[in-house]
């Protein structure tokens, strides 16, 4: 059996229904305490489907080694510029899954790849380093090698300053994994995609006070996953924040420095309440809800009772410079009224804490609704114009057309090149929607596979709900997961170099042989470009 190897970037997306196209990629550079990242492209010629082991030696002993596992796509995208890979459903390579006992089957006559992680620890020795990587059939009739070279610089990657947020879906865990919220086993589950989040540059987590109010239909909920005990007598409110102070410890432990708390209001327009399970006469009920208008006197009560005490807890755990509030998700210019009558009633109870809200008109900066405005990529120019401080940008599905995104049917470096447009834009912050959303849109089946199902019934676009698949016992990352947490990395060598040489020379090394400004919407699309780009970055850092 002869088994055909090569090397290729993490940019490259290997289809097993295609002859590879990718130029080897065999050597790249990498800064103390950063993950560097390549594949290996792998051919059988054999007539059946064999086991190989795989063998990388080097002196990276945290080196990961992933089979990167193709995944059904029935939705590449609703329309398609030019900077796809495909329009067409299929199999696109996505999941990385664990080797068992450094176990690959190899299926006979189809490209795959391994995806390779090298984690470059803090305290490194700058330095030339080789990494071989063996593959071998159990009666090594057949095998192949293959090497990589990775330089160590002397500088290192410091600390990420963005803040990063991607909501964490607490109720698809316990709905997937068939345990009762807020169990033990439900909060080992947390513990472990709380980690997984945080190695990769998340570092805001979405905080359930109660179920949050995103991605249903009206009248419809979601499981409810509510951290506050809430007990009422008369008119008056008792609070158990026992859970909400579990959750600080947990995400603080696991490296989250900011929190976000659930919306106040409901999606698409503050026009009603969440759902929140209040205790009364020994029973509970859904006290607030869709059947409670947003204006319901009663509501401005319970607020007005929480909210003191609710920072009360945030001051004793030292977050009080690192929360952020929601009024409501995407609301649109034809309800910026009742918008702004929440973030009032919001105002008047936090003081100067920070409402931020994703959103795509001015106005509700401008008329001073909203604190910070989490702009769509690509509606962000007349945001970024008005130089509004601490600005963030999101993208999700409906961001398809000539901006970065993480669909599965785009190049990968559609989706890391963000970490440059972040340095641009010189951004604050980052919003994705769906860090583990598992569940079809608007919450109406919560029993699906991810694995199978990966555009959430059919609704969105593969790739734009959920980064992470639930493995039995785990997180199982994506290629999308890897490849925006290389452009976090990306971000902060930039920054990095603009500490060395400044700002203006630091852009004017990324801008060096384009004709024109890159901007969100016009952008090299070459993979090549963007491995180039960070090559000279670290250049410019090696000198």
């Amino acid at each position: 059996m002869n088994i055909q190897i090569q090397t290729v970037s993490s940019l490259e997306k290997v289809f097993g229904d295609e002859p590879l196209a990718a130029l080897p990629y065999c050597q790249t550079t990498a800064l103390r305490g950063e993950t560097a990242s390549f594949q290996i492209a792998l051919k059988s010629e054999a007539n059946m489907p064999q086991w190989v082991t795989v063998k990388v030696d080097g002196p990276f002993a945290k080196t990961n080694v992933r089979a990167v596992e193709s995944v059904p796509c029935r939705y590449p995208s609703s329309v398609f510029d030019d900077n796809f890979l495909r329009k067409t459903p299929g199999l696109y390579p996505d999941a990385l899954m664990p080797l068992e006992d450094d176990a690959f089957l190899l299926r006979p006559n189809q490209w795959q790849a391994l995806w390779v992680s090298v984690p470059v620890a803090d305290d490194c020795k700058p330095g030339n380093y080789c990494l071989e990587i063996n593959i071998a059939t159990a009666d090594k009739s057949a095998n192949a090698q293959a090497k990589f070279d990775l330089e160590v610089l002397d500088a290192a990657l410091p600390e990420q300053t963005l803040i990063r947020s991607e909501w964490f879906h607490a109720d698809c865990i316990f709905k997937f994994y068939n345990t009762p919220c807020w169990s033990e086993e439900h909060w080992a589950l947390l513990e472990q995609y709380f980690t997984n989040a945080a190695s990769h540059g998340i570092n805001m987590l979405l905080t359930p006070l109660w179920t949050p109010p995103l991605d249903t239909n009206v009248g419809g909920e979601r499981p409810t996953v509510q951290l506050l005990g809430i007990e009422k007598t008369g008119s008056q409110y008792t609070f158990d924040f026992e859970k909400l102070e579990r959750w600080f410890a947990l995400g603080q432990k696991c490296g989250f420095k900011y929190f976000d708390f659930a919306h106040l209001y409901t999606q698409w327009g503050a026009k009603f309440t969440p759902k929140i399970i209040v205790s009364e006469n020994g029973a509970e009920e859904k006290l607030f809800g869709w059947h409670v208008s947003a204006s319901d006197p009663e509501y401005a009560n319970f607020l007005r009772q929480l909210i003191p005490q609710l920072l009360e807890i945030v001051k004793a755990h030292d977050l009080e410079k690192r929360i952020f509030f929601h009024v409501s998700d995407e609301p649109t210019l034809e309800q910026l009224d009742t918008y702004k009558a929440g973030a009032e009633l919001l105002r008047s109870l936090i003081g100067d804490i920070p409402i931020i809200d994703a959103l795509s008109n001015i106005d509700f900066y401008k008329t001073g609704a909203v604190d910070i405005p989490i702009a769509s990529n690509d509606h962000l120019e007349p945001f970024y114009q008005l130089k509004i401080p601490n600005l963030f940008t999101y993208f999700c599905c409906a961001q398809y057309d000539k901006v970065p995104n993480r669909f599965m049917a785009m190049p990968s470096a559609r989706n890391r090149i963000m970490g440059l447009m972040l340095y641009l834009y010189d951004l604050t912050g980052f919003l994705q929607w769906g860090y583990n959303f598992w569940f079809t849109q608007y919450s109406l089946k919560q029993d699906i596979n991810p694995f199978f199902i990966t555009d959430a019934g059919g609704c969105f676009p593969s790739g734009d709900s959920f980064a992470v698949y639930p493995g039995k016992d785990g997180p199982i990352d994506s290629i999308r997961h890897e490849v925006f947490s290389e452009g976090l990395q990306d971000l902060r060598a930039l920054r990095l170099l603009e500490q060395k040489i400044g700002r203006e020379k630091t852009v004017a090394l990324i801008h060096d042989g384009s004709k024109t400004p890159i901007t969100m919407k016009d952008y090299p699309h070459d993979a090549s470009w963007l491995l180039d780009l960070r090559q000279r970055v670290n250049e410019a850092l090696k000198k």
